[in-house]
């Protein structure tokens, strides 16, 4: 594609077009464009010294090129794309990894990056912009996969990130706060997930029965729900361990390798795919799936068990911890923060749940980003009414801190970022992993 959104990333005899997006102006990059040797530049305004087109909306223009250009062979795949505030990125991993392991080539689109079956990118976004999106898919076909799983997030669709394509099959976990700071409301982030399920042609939609919204999400026809009240798909008599769970769907019984009834809700997304595809022996397909990094990932210690999670919004949060208190244990330790110029109304409720929840609490920095971490944790211990907690800014110490509390049989929650490997500092990207940081602790 020798059109470019990215004067970086300009070649020779490229067309750069500017466009306008909430993290800057491409027509600060004109220039830049140019000497790397653009020959034509699509702007909204301005005079350039190259062949310069100049049009009301680049976004537009943009859209409207892709589709015509290549759309026609983008439509060769098979789309499925998932929404919801929790679940997204576990179940879409599943998904790829289970339709891998019967022969089908899926790509995977999403949080953790672009997965090919043997390579792996990381993205800026969940769901990354139209133009990155379209290169991937294209990608995609030029290799011979069928089908691409993809993450879709609210912000991406009311940024028309995945506008003018159409989904196969469309799902949704469910929807709790979150995004609020973007949003403004539940109603307009429940709306803006919505677009999703108006994204398809003759699809199947596979929605969370056991969630409120779950009107939102009902296609005027082939919908398949899930839950523990469903008529379709009805999840019961669930054990979950620290070795795994048992559940039965519709009387037929499962064991799956991942923790907590949320994964159980994940993993029974993956078989309703997997039974519409009419693939066989599906149960020993789903017992040998595993977690991607930094979701339930269990470290064991001793006789005490640290997890390592990406919950960040008040429903994950209280999740996962009281999924865990099922388990067999002693204490639950949680180490847990908020991210900073994010949704600051649910970091109240953040720390009401983990202290409610927890026998003990550590508050620590996540992803500061341009505000104080001091602020950020004041924010979220000012009004609580129990006392089971310390405050700890740093978020290694506060992790070493945790480690050595632990006593026999205790669980440990890292809370927040799960598979990232960096902290957010003002603008700036340092190495950073909880796992790395327990790894290197217990190996002393």
């Amino acid at each position: 594609m020798n059109i470019k959104i990215d004067s970086r990333k300009v070649l020779p005899g490229d067309t750069f077009i500017a466009i306008r997006e909430l993290n800057g102006d491409g027509h600060e990059y004109v220039i830049d464009a140019i000497n790397n040797g653009a020959t034509t530049v699509i702007v909204e305004e301005g005079e350039y010294s190259v062949n310069t087109i100049i049009v009301n909306d680049t976004t537009l223009y943009l859209k409207e090129y892709l589709e015509n250009n290549y759309y026609d062979e983008i439509k060769k795949l098979k789309l499925i794309g998932m929404t919801g505030t929790n679940g997204k990125t576990t179940t879409c991993y599943l998904i790829h990894q289970a339709l891998n392991k019967v022969g089908i080539k899926c790509a995977y689109i999403g949080t953790l990056g672009f997965y090919l079956t043997d390579e792996k990118r990381t993205l800026n976004n969940t769901t990354p912009n139209l133009y990155e999106i379209y290169n991937m898919l294209l990608e995609c076909v030029h290799k011979d996969y069928e089908y691409v799983v993809m993450e879709v997030s609210s912000q991406g669709l009311s940024m028309g990130r995945v506008d003018t394509l159409i989904f196969d099959y469309v799902i949704f976990s469910n929807l709790t706060q979150d995004h609020l700071d973007y949003h403004g409301t539940m109603e307009d982030y429940v709306l803006e997930k919505q677009k999703l399920f108006k994204m398809t042609n003759d699809s199947f939609a596979i929605v969370n029965s056991d969630d409120k919204y779950l009107n939102y999400f009902l296609l005027d026809n082939k919908n398949i729900t899930y839950g523990k009240y469903s008529l379709d798909y009805k999840i019961d008599n669930i054990n979950s361990t620290l070795d795994g769970s048992i559940f039965t769907l519709n009387d037929e019984e499962y064991f799956i390798k991942l923790v907590g009834e949320y994964n159980i809700y994940n993993m029974t997304i993956v078989i309703i795919l997997l039974k519409l595809l009419e693939i066989e022996n599906i149960k020993e397909i789903v017992k040998d799936l595993d977690s991607p990094d930094g979701r339930m990932d269990i470290i064991k210690y001793n006789t005490n068990n640290i997890i390592v999670d990406y919950a960040h919004t008040p429903d994950a949060v209280e999740k996962i911890i009281t999924n865990v208190s099922k388990l067999k244990h002693n204490k639950i330790i949680t180490l847990i923060g908020c991210g900073g110029n994010r949704d600051k109304t649910k970091r109240q409720p953040m720390g009401d749940i983990a202290t409610k929840y927890s026998d003990y609490v550590i508050f620590t920095s996540d992803n500061p980003r341009f505000e104080n971490p001091k602020k950020i944790l004041n924010d979220i211990t000012c009004k609580l009414d129990k006392k089971n907690y310390k405050i700890i800014v740093k978020r290694k110490k506060a992790i070493q801190k945790a480690i050595q509390m632990l006593s026999k049989n205790d669980i440990l929650l890292l809370l927040g970022k799960g598979h990232e490997d960096y902290q957010i500092i003002k603008n700036k990207k340092i190495h950073f992993s909880d796992k790395e940081i327990v790894l290197d602790y217990l190996r002393r």
